[in-house]
């Protein structure tokens, strides 16, 4: 489930551009506002980096700085660019393209190639598999079905990362792909793919934008005429591009720079596919003119859930590790994370069953519990405990939502209805949307009470009852939108394949939940062999599984539960054990390797060289450029501190102290005052170990105090000047410990 259903999907249209901007945080409104130029805007999991990049092309067209027809955003999955669409045209920002890098290149392609070739575009295959075992049986090797699938990812690799049959062998060693076959073999394989493609005059999926590629490479008008069209660009989930995708955005751009990217290098969880976080990481090196924004502010989850992220990444390496955010929680503490070992699968999958019997039961939505697991297999041991224990469930990445059969005459009737309502005895007397909707979606088998079980009959129900839930949500639109309105809402989702909220528990690989989150999340399967998988062997494939728990635990608003099985089977030998990621985090372990060394990235605005009087973002914070991060040490014995408590005093937690205890007191009193009236937990305004860091220095200038872990630049700007007159030995009267 999306933050956009979560909340209100309808919201009212903004007045105004200015009105954009409302609700925005500093670092989202810097992101907003930076509207020329280069922008690299890297956003931790939750901190509302669609809100942001929607709200700065909306306030860039509110503006009219931009213009709509001359925006193209691009993001990775239909699903994200139908949401990106839906939020514009919220904002008042319609006519923008927001498509996926496919898309938008297909739209060009077809376009373009009468043009550039001549004659019709060829036919594209829908699946390759059947071409792959084509290519095989033409080249007398035998490829069982496992080996085909593995075969046609390893030519949908070399084509991402433009590597022809030829060089595939010597471009696959470099990469370290462990290949399904022999690699000169595959080269052979893709090579008498190509050939069949050929003659059968066909292109696939990677062709489409290799073709434009070649395009806008060969034909200087056709390039000249797409930039002309398109002068400005924003790219979501930049740390997912592929060479092939940078390579076509750079021919998209031409010699201008009018770029904002959008990425989380700690998210990269696609490199299988071709997908590298080095043009995100690179930026600052391609375009040194450019602004920096970074969003660490977690809006999602709650402190427990965001520690556990963080910790996560605190023992990662790597390039992607070096930088880094250090999320920072905006919610109300919630639960601790719940982890549990049971002595088989079945007995992992019977235990989760029970947990989320016990969440309906307390008024928990089916809609907000997720189970995730690392491999599509471990799927059905889930199905059938939720069956068991009656609980509705949806298996995420089967049949598409507006394909199933029920979907599609639920809106062939609502159309109907729209077109002829008049002469349905059913709408005479509804009048709302919501009311109507229910009219007649009750014909084709919706009722107001769900059907007993969770079997087909349930599923279709459920299917029905999203799309009641859709309608009340559409109605708040405003008290003129007609069944004809919400109808045209179904038709552009449904290209879209932007589905709405299914009300069943989600089962989904770690892969197909990003993007995704939940009330309450199940992380299954938590062992080694499984997290990091088997076959996951060198340094990067091991950091990428750290990543994919990573973006796992990051899901989760308020409530998550870890849990791994000793043995596979029932009476099996329990020779499992938790993941390695979960030592040092889970109660009990302890951690077996170093960290990495420093806090990670704080939240703000970089500027870049040469980047003043570009048209810069009104209202940006300016926060300075952050320096190259050093081991921190002991500052009594020198030893080199890891643990987040001890680096907050910079000394062991065992060395002797000089904190000023009187000053510790005083400042522990003043804090329960700002806790009491902000109606917080007294941790949220400064922690323990920040108190008595700043007890044992005793600053005295606000140079020295925001340079204490802990303290940031927000928190001095809110309380620097109490805490400042409170070292000083001066009250803090009644107005200032107002804050």
């Amino acid at each position: 489930m999306t933050a956009a259903t979560h909340s209100t999907l309808f919201p009212r249209v903004p007045d105004s551009a200015d009105a954009v901007l409302d609700g925005l945080d500093p670092e989202q409104r810097a992101v907003a506002t930076a509207l020329h130029g280069p922008v690299c805007v890297l956003a931790g999991a939750g901190t509302g980096k669609t809100r942001a990049i929607t709200h700065r092309i909306a306030y860039g067209v509110r503006a009219g700085i931009l213009q709509p027809s001359s925006v193209l955003a691009v993001t990775f999955t239909n699903r994200a660019a139908g949401e990106m669409r839906g939020r514009l045209r919220q904002l008042g920002a319609v006519g923008v393209q927001a498509r996926t890098f496919h898309s938008a290149a297909l739209r060009q392609l077809q376009y373009f190639w009468p043009k550039a070739v001549g004659g019709s575009l060829p036919r594209i295959v829908e699946r390759k598999v059947q071409l792959v075992a084509d290519a095989a049986a033409a080249s007398r090797v035998r490829l069982d079905r496992n080996e085909l699938r593995d075969v046609t990812a390893e030519i949908e690799w070399a084509k991402v990362t433009q590597t022809v049959p030829g060089d595939y062998a010597a471009a696959a060693a470099r990469a370290a792909r462990d290949t399904p076959r022999d690699p000169a073999e595959i080269a052979k394989l893709y090579e008498a793919y190509e050939e069949i493609k050929r003659d059968r005059v066909v292109i696939d999926f990677e062709d489409v934008l290799l073709l434009t590629v070649g395009i806008l490479q060969d034909r200087r008008d056709v390039a000249e005429q797409v930039r002309a069209q398109y002068q400005h660009f924003v790219v979501d989930e930049y740390q997912d591009v592929s060479p092939l995708q940078q390579r076509l955005l750079e021919l998209w751009l031409g010699d201008r720079d009018d770029l904002c990217v959008v990425g989380d290098a700690s998210q990269t969880i696609y490199s299988f596919t071709g997908a590298t976080p080095d043009h995100l990481l690179d930026f600052r090196v391609r375009h040194p003119g450019a602004t920096v924004v970074k969003l660490v502010r977690d809006y999602r989850s709650t402190p427990q859930v965001v520690h556990l992220a963080n910790g996560l990444l605190s023992q990662a390496r790597g390039r992607a590790a070096d930088h880094r955010l250090e999320l920072v929680s905006q919610r109300p503490p919630g639960p601790e994370p719940i982890y549990a070992d049971y002595a088989d699968e079945p007995s992992e999958a019977e235990g989760a069953a029970r947990h989320i019997r016990a969440l309906l039961d307390s008024g928990v939505p089916a809609a907000e519990i997720a189970v995730l697991f690392r491999t599509n297999s471990q799927s059905e041991t889930y199905e059938q405990a939720l069956a068991d224990a009656g609980i509705p469930y949806q298996l995420r990445g089967a049949e598409r939502f507006f394909d199933r059969p029920e979907v599609r005459r639920a809106i062939h009737a609502l159309r109907a209805a729209a077109r002829f309502g008049a002469n349905d005895s059913r709408l005479d007397d509804v009048v709302d949307l919501p009311s109507q909707v229910r009219a007649v979606l009750s014909g084709e088998g919706w009722t107001g009470e769900p059907p007993a079980g969770s079997g087909a009959v349930r599923e279709r129900w459920e299917s029905l009852a999203a799309l009641v839930h859709l309608a009340q949500d559409f109605a708040t639109v405003g008290p003129d939108v007609t069944l004809t309105d919400l109808v045209a809402e179904l038709d552009e989702r449904a290209g879209a394949q932007h589905a709405p909220t299914v009300q069943g528990v989600t089962l989904a690989s770690l892969h197909s939940a990003k993007g995704l989150e939940w009330d309450v999340v199940f992380l299954v399967g938590v062992a080694e062999g499984m997290m990091p998988i088997s076959y996951a062997r060198t340094d990067e494939q091991i950091e990428e599984e750290r990543r994919l728990l990573y973006v796992g635990v990051t899901r989760a608003r308020e409530r998550l539960f870890v849990s791994w099985a000793l043995s596979r089977s029932p009476g099996g030998r329990p020779s499992r054990r938790p993941s390695r990621f979960l030592d040092g985090l889970r109660p009990g372990s302890t951690a077996t390797g170093g960290r990495n060394g420093g806090p990670g990235g704080a939240g703000g605005v970089e500027r870049g060289f040469g980047s003043a009087g570009r048209g810069g973002a009104a209202g940006a914070v300016p926060v300075a450029r952050r320096t190259q991060r050093t081991v921190a040490r002991c500052k009594v014995c020198g030893r080199t501190l890891t643990d987040a408590g001890e680096m907050k005093l910079m000394r062991c937690e065992d060395c002797p102290s000089d904190m000023d205890e009187g000053l510790y007191e005083r400042l522990r009193e003043w804090r329960a005052v700002q806790a009491g009236r902000s109606g917080q937990p007294a941790f949220c305004v400064f922690t323990d170990r920040t108190l008595m860091a700043i007890a044992e220095t005793v600053p005295e200038e606000p140079e020295g105090l925001a340079r204490i872990p802990g303290v940031g630049m927000r928190k001095y700007r809110r309380y620097g000047a109490d805490v400042l007159a409170i070292c000083a030995g001066q009250e803090v009267g009644e107005d200032e410990a107002k804050g």
